[in-house]
């Protein structure tokens, strides 16, 4: 049996050199660019939900936000609660940091 590794299939698509369309393809989008509004079948999608309630969409798990190196001033007696619990203090400020951040969000978006 093969490692799940093997079994993964990875491509990169450049947005400035996309595949070219066929003849099929290109007849395809303008009849579908072509057809009103009105005429697409929704039927096997849900409802997008309403702004206010996109705070509780489901984050994708495989979602790894892009990292900043920054320097930040703690108080020692904070930065040493947080060395405390173990390796991982930085991760625990960056966890500490999102809850606040979200939660405020949500307060913003009940307004």
């Amino acid at each position: 049996m093969k490692a799940n590794n093997e079994r993964i299939v990875k491509r990169t698509l450049d947005p400035n050199k996309l595949p070219e369309l066929s003849v099929e393809q290109q007849a395809m989008l303008e009849k579908l660019a072509q057809q009103p509004d009105a005429d697409i079948d929704y039927s096997d999608a849900p409802p997008a939900p309403l702004d206010a309630e996109w705070y509780k969409a489901a984050v994708n798990p495989m979602y790894r936000p892009t990292k900043q190196m920054t320097t930040v001033r703690l108080d020692a007696d904070v930065l040493a609660w947080l060395k405390s619990k173990g390796r991982g203090y930085q991760t625990r400020i960056n966890v500490i940091l999102r809850e606040s951040m979200l939660q405020e969000l949500k307060q913003h978006s009940h307004k």
